[in-house]
């Protein structure tokens, strides 16, 4: 081979392989959504909650390094995962829109229940979702459904947004929204936290129930490890470890509540 095509064919693959090495899986940066206890919140210094526990153990079990990194409100956590700044959220749903930058472990962690709050002294008659059209009802930015609610509230609903869980429970007390959708669970977290257990109820049916699932950028270099998550997720999930995590942080969460 000439000389001049050798160096040539060299000076190619130098920028492959140190963009192969750029690529290397150092180390898996976790994220979720700081508002969403019991399953994953900001508590001032930490992103902590049963999500990121399973995440982190999982890790462990099979030899990743990881960072746990909080950016900031729901909608910064996903804009991350789309830019390639963060590698893992540890517990979302699955949806068509999130599948186009995230792939999802096949082991769901747990069920995510998703009900309509309203104050207790404004109740209204309630089975299903025909029954908030033409009301006004309030969501938290970056929040997504499932089983075809999201399609439904975007045809049928006049729903404001706002960043933060606790905005929708005031604009509920002051009667600038009708009814609240949120997680069933995180819900129930907020109303224990701020003692407003008589003033909120949340009123059944569930607006849907779907599961939650650890998802993986599909930019990420750490994707690679995906079958051993897996495998390790199934592993807990069949000791019941995934349930025991979730209890334990509904009762730390509780605990802290009532000191």
């Amino acid at each position: 081979m000439p000389i001049l095509i050798r160096y040539v064919l060299f000076l190619a693959l130098v920028p492959l392989a140190a963009f192969s090495q750029e690529k290397e899986c150092r180390k898996v940066v976790i994220s979720a959504d700081s508002d969403y206890a019991p399953l994953h919140w900001y508590d001032g210094k930490n992103l902590t909650g049963a999500s990121i526990e399973i995440a982190t153990t999982a890790l462990i079990a099979i030899g990743i390094p990881y960072e746990v990194r909080y950016v900031g409100p729901f909608h910064r956590v996903l804009k991350s995962a789309q830019e390639g700044e963060i590698d893992m959220i540890s517990s979302l749903k699955d949806t068509p829109e999130r599948r186009e930058y995230l792939t999802y472990t096949n082991v769901a962690l747990f069920s995510n229940p998703i009900a309509i709050f309203v104050a207790k002294d404004r109740i209204f008659s309630y089975a299903g979702w025909n029954d908030l059209i033409g009301k006004k009802g309030g969501v938290t930015v970056g929040n997504q459904f499932g089983n075809g609610f999201d399609e439904f509230l975007r045809g049928n609903l006049q729903v404001e947004a706002e960043q933060k869980t606790y905005m929708n429970f005031k604009k509920l007390e002051l009667r600038r929204i009708d009814y609240l959708v949120t997680g069933y669970y995180t819900g129930l977290a907020y109303l224990a936290g701020s003692g407003q257990n008589d003033t909120f109820v949340a009123i059944k049916p569930y607006v849907s129930e779907s599961d939650n699932f650890i998802a993986i950028t599909k930019s990420s270099p750490c994707i690679k490890h995906l079958k051993a998550l897996n495998l390790q997720l199934d592993n807990m999930r069949r000791e019941g470890k995934l349930q025991l995590i979730l209890d334990k942080h509904i009762a730390l969460l509780s605990k802290r509540v009532n000191q």
